[in-house]
This record gives structure tokens, sequence and C-alpha cells, in this order.
């Protein structure tokens, strides 16, 4: 599946191919530091299949608990967050789904860290639902 990706403001942009059977979950507590919210998901580009079409990210590289690099690209204007590589492998890509136009294509098939998971992501149905902000 071809996906195509931007920040925020619109300085980057890139398109990728993914398998969307291989989206994912993380619950780790770097994604949730790195993300500022309670988990993260990422869809695999296909090797090679990047292309940058504007603009080139910032990268952040965090070190993990293994000792592994993990590059984190990310806008410097905006902060949005495009996609995480393996510095010793950076062909292999991991799409921040957020970014992607079809996003709501990208259904997660599996979870990972779930030992850092914050317990209320295992159930979001029962929370009160608004189309808007509610609470303004």
């Amino acid at each position: 599946m071809k996906v195509h990706g931007s920040c925020h403001c619109a300085q980057i942009a890139f398109t990728a191919e993914v398998n969307p059977q291989l989206t994912s979950v993380c619950h780790c507590q770097d994604c949730q530091k790195l993300t500022g919210t309670a988990f993260r998901v990422t869809a695999p580009a296909q090797a090679g299949s990047l292309q940058m079409l504007r603009g080139q990210p910032q990268v952040y590289v965090k070190v993990a608990q293994s000792g592994a690099q993990r590059a984190q690209a990310f806008c410097g204007n905006c902060g949005s967050q495009l996609f995480t590589y393996d510095v010793a492998q950076p062909a292999a890509v991991g799409l921040r789904v957020g970014v992607l136009d079809e996003r709501a294509a990208l259904v997660p098939t599996w979870q990972k860290w779930c030992r850092s998971s914050l317990a209320w992501t295992q159930n979001l149905a029962a929370l009160e639902q608004a189309q808007g902000n509610a609470r303004d």
C-alpha cells in the first residue's frame, strides 16, 4: 500500500510503501515519553521505499536499555514525529501512522511492550465520546 506523509506545518512530505498488516502499537516507556501520550502507532515501510518529497527532518538518536540506537526523525519546525530507524540498519524505517494521510486504513494488528501499558488504554470504548471538544 502506498502512503503519503507530512508534518503538521507541511514543510516535510514523503511517500513509502507499507504492508498494513504489520501496523503495531508500542506501549514502551520511551514511546510514551517521546510522544507525550500513552502509546505510539507505527507501520514499517518496505525497505528502500521511503522517498522524501519535501524538506529534511531533524534526527534525535535515543539509546535503548539494550544499547540499540534508534533515530527519531521529526520536523524541526512543528515537532511532528515522522519516522524511526535503527542507526545500525537505517533501511528498516517505521512510519508514525498519525502523519500519514492513509492512517484510517492502518489499523494495528498487534501490540508490544504491553507490560508498560497504561491500564486504561486497553478499553477506550467505555469513555464518553464527543465529535469535538464537548468540555468547552
